[in-house]
């Protein structure tokens, strides 16, 4: 029996914003993804008759699962995601589907994100989690890890939120900071011209 977690949230930003800031989801800014301790990218590529984004990459984290649920899954203090993601810059829409590579042979737990425009200036959120527990044993022992691992991605949900928000806001400052600098760096080209023109 497969349980499913869905979630469904707004974010105050565009879909560029929320597109670009997406890479860095994972990053030293968002203090709410600090069991993810490594994030390695394993192909991109583009395809060139879509410009659809295809990247895959390989999430390392740090296990947050009930003790006595790590105990059930052979203790390893370390689980991998593969994570494959594409950006369709013509739809404007990032679709992105995990896979635990860790316990596969036990539990499998599919999950799909979606981040798509409401408007010029906000993105919705879509999350969907498939949880099935492959072990034998007993249907009460399947459905107690299905139910922990569903009540877990609830419990990450508002986490995830709040860290991507932080993201955003910082990647949005980054941003606001460089154009200035930028400006600044070519107003100040264009009045040494000018100065040159008139020394010349």
């Amino acid at each position: 029996m497969v349980k499913v977690f869905s979630n469904t949230e707004s974010f105050n930003y565009s879909w560029e914003e929320v597109s670009t800031a997406n890479w860095r989801k994972y990053c030293p800014w968002n203090e709410k993804s600090t069991h993810v301790i490594a994030v390695d990218t394993l192909s991109r590529t583009v395809d060139p008759a879509t410009g659809i984004l295809r990247t895959e990459r390989l999430i390392t984290c740090r296990q947050a699962a009930p003790e006595w649920l790590k105990k059930i899954l052979g203790g390893m203090e370390e689980s991998q995601v593969l994570e494959t993601s594409y950006v369709d810059p013509a739809k404007k829409e990032v679709t992105m589907v995990s896979a635990n590579l860790t316990f596969s042979n036990l539990i499998n737990v599919e999950e799909t994100v979606v981040y798509k425009p409401l408007s010029d200036h906000k993105t919705q959120f879509s999350q969907v989690a498939k949880i099935t527990a492959l072990c034998g044993g007993w249907q009460r022992i399947k459905n107690t890890i299905e139910d922990s691992l569903v009540t877990r991605f609830g419990e990450n949900a508002a986490k995830g939120k709040e860290g991507f928000e932080t993201v955003l806001a910082m990647s949005r400052r980054v941003f606001a900071e460089e154009r200035e600098r930028e400006k600044r760096g070519t107003l100040q080209a264009q009045a040494i011209n000018f100065r040159q023109a008139q020394t010349a």
